[in-house]
């Protein structure tokens, strides 16, 4: 299978919300970060420019500590940037205030984290059903959406099963179910395919694949798994905070 489209750095102009080019599910521009620890500054993000299509599968690939996670963060709206702008589905996001930003989050966007984040107390079924119950999905439509959900991910059997008791793959494939609560309009995932075997990784690569072409769901995925390249439409490379070509896939 042919490699998937490599992205040089992009340039475009973001003049006003209403101009966001339609096509894109995410526009940045001129993002950068600063991170202060006492007298010392860390500039992990050097005015990244990053377009993405509605319906898109896009990874962020790079070395440790190129910044891929902090930006993966700013364009879901979890980190704040020293500079620039994020537009998601038309709404310049770093304009919202932290009560509409959350509220956005919520209604629009599903997020995987490396490190599961699920809560230890409560059931595989449960951890998807309270994402629900924070967008206003309660009682059997929830319900619902959960057996359908933990049924897409392979794991109809473990829905009363909790966190301790899964292992590390089935963990992450509860947090892919979770992301997809509510069918977010963009998934952003955090190297979820880093606690997987191959087979489940590719079920999981697969399902959100399925979810971009489909669905229409922009899927944007940090990651470090060459296994996963050949089902991206894009790969951009990230390395010392900004965006560069990557000489090998050429």
């Amino acid at each position: 299978m042919a490699h998937p489209q490599i992205s040089l750095p992009e340039s475009f102009s973001l003049p006003e919300q209403s101009q966001t080019p339609a096509q894109f599910a995410i526009a940045a521009k001129g993002i950068e970060m600063v991170f202060k620890s006492g007298s010392e500054q860390f500039r992990v993000l050097k005015g990244v420019d990053l377009t993405v299509k509605s319906g898109e599968i896009r990874l962020l690939m790079g070395p440790s500590g190129s910044g891929k996670t902090t930006l993966l963060s700013i364009l879901a709206g979890i980190l704040t940037p020293t500079a620039g702008e994020v537009h998601l589905l038309g709404h310049e996001i770093t304009r919202l205030s932290s009560k509409a930003l959350t509220r956005f989050r919520q209604q629009h966007i599903g997020f995987i984290f490396q490190g599961f984040n699920l809560f230890s107390a409560l059931s595989a079924a449960e951890n998807i059903e309270l994402s629900l119950e924070i967008q206003g999905i309660r009682g059997r439509t929830a319900k619902e959406q959960v057996s359908r959900l933990l049924q897409q991910v392979g794991l109809a059997d473990k829905a009363n099963y909790l966190p301790q008791d899964l292992s590390g793959g089935q963990k992450q494939r509860v947090a892919v179910a979770r992301a997809l609560a509510g069918s977010p309009q963009i998934i952003m995932a955090d190297e979820p395919t880093a606690a997987l075997d191959s087979q489940t990784g590719q079920a999981v690569v697969e399902l959100l694949q399925h979810l971009a072409k489909e669905e229409n769901c922009t899927v944007l995925i940090v990651t470090h798994d060459p296994r996963i390249t050949d089902y991206a439409d894009r790969i951009t490379y990230l390395e010392d905070g900004l965006i560069s070509h990557h000489p090998s896939w050429e």
